[in-house]
């Protein structure tokens, strides 16, 4: 009873991590754009945090394979904090390049925070509940999809910028607090299962399961930070409040939610590929829809099955590249698998940033957005192919 406590606990942490940061997804673009950046510069913004956490997610990997998952977690919410001090700091001053840094900073606390606690949550959980477990904290990434954006949205329109990116520093807080918690209980648990001589082994991932998911997630993410990074844009030109996007946002945590927890039992079950190639195609049904109809209401329709999609495609795609992996290097492998994540919303909005400054209109990458999805369907299902 007190283990599955413990790893609630952390599921919390893990919620109130990403609260921090998605409460900032739908106000980037629109506070670049009031301090007068080009549509090159917006796309740098939203991607200097997975720059900088590609970086170092290696490193990390290895360090947490070394029996310091749990500092690793401490120490990136509180980089978290720092970075939520300092997009205060750049609110008031206005300045972009301090705002940048902050971003930088928050990068790093992401690649610290995130490959530990996705391994914990494999380490952690009942035999043949690797896919259920992965369901449950992929749920509460979902529940801060849900109250995150729309909340920071509505806090940047009724009290200004400078609040909204107070949430950061108050949520990460909470997260700290959450993981010292469990650190208390679990750290020798956690440091039996070092394996030095195989943390170091490459050829470890060089396994189908895990090649396949990663290239999915890069093409996944590289869809989903253009999304995130350029329709709040189209937005805001259009003259609609933040909130409008923020609303979009939590239709996709809340439909998410529903679909998590299945997702995982059903990889458990079924297999990760098949229930991943699922959530592939409604993805990108919800591009496609989105791509004919991009303004409320009628937008939000894509918003249901964007969600429904995530729902089976994130924990699924977890479960087929980590579930596999040898303890002693499945930190480095979950922090080389969310590197791929990082290099998508990294390159994402740069690239097609680029190219909507060519093309001179934010609405031209839209149609783009599904055929990516679908060449992560392709991959994922060789995986499914193979494994039959």
């Amino acid at each position: 009873m007190q283990e599955e406590k413990d790893i609630w606990v952390l599921h919390f942490a893990v919620f109130f991590f990403f609260m921090g940061m998605v409460s900032l997804n739908p106000i980037i673009s629109p506070f670049a754009i009031v301090l007068g950046a080009a549509p090159v510069i917006v796309g740098t913004l939203a991607s200097v945090s997975s720059a900088v956490s590609l970086l170092f997610k290696p490193i990390s990997g290895i360090i947490g394979d070394r029996g310091f998952k749990f500092e690793l977690m401490i120490v990136g919410s509180i980089l978290a904090i720092l970075a939520g001090v300092i997009y205060i700091l750049s609110s008031f001053t206005g300045n972009l390049a301090l705002f940048a840094i902050g971003r930088g900073i928050h990068g790093l606390g992401m690649a610290l925070f995130f490959p530990s606690s996705l391994t914990l949550a494999v380490d952690l959980a009942p035999p043949g509940r690797v896919g259920e477990t992965l369901g449950w904290r992929s749920t509460m990434f979902g529940i801060s999809q849900l109250f995150g954006p729309a909340f920071g949205s509505f806090v940047a329109d009724l009290l200004g910028f400078t609040a909204a990116f107070g949430l950061t520093v108050l949520f990460s807080f909470v997260s700290v607090f959450m993981v010292v918690y469990v650190y208390r209980r679990k750290r020798e648990h956690v440091k039996l299962h070092i394996d030095k001589e195989t943390s170091l082994r490459w050829r470890s991932l060089l396994v189908l399961s895990f090649v396949t998911a990663s290239i999915a997630l890069l093409l996944n993410a590289l869809a989903y930070s253009s999304f995130l990074t350029f329709l709040p844009a189209v937005y805001k030109e259009m003259g609609l409040e933040t909130s409008a996007f923020g609303i979009y946002l939590s239709i996709v945590g809340g439909f998410s939610i529903l679909t998590r927890i299945i997702g995982g039992r059903e990889a458990d079950k079924r297999g990760a590929a098949l229930i991943a190639c699922i959530g592939f195609i409604a993805i990108s049904s919800a591009y496609l829809l989105l791509s004919f109809f991009l303004f409320p209401p009628w937008a939000y329709i894509s918003a249901f099955l964007l969600g429904l999609g995530l729902g089976f495609v994130v924990p699924a795609l977890q479960f087929l590249a980590l579930g596999g992996l040898p303890s002693g290097v499945r930190n480095f492998g979950a922090g080389i698998y969310t590197m791929f994540l990082d290099v998508g919303f990294m390159a994402g909005p740069v690239v097609l940033g680029y190219y909507i400054q060519i093309k001179g209109d934010y609405r031209v990458i839209f149609p783009l957005l599904p055929l990516i999805v679908t060449f992560a369907l392709m991959i994922t299902f060789i995986a499914k192919i193979k494994k039959a």
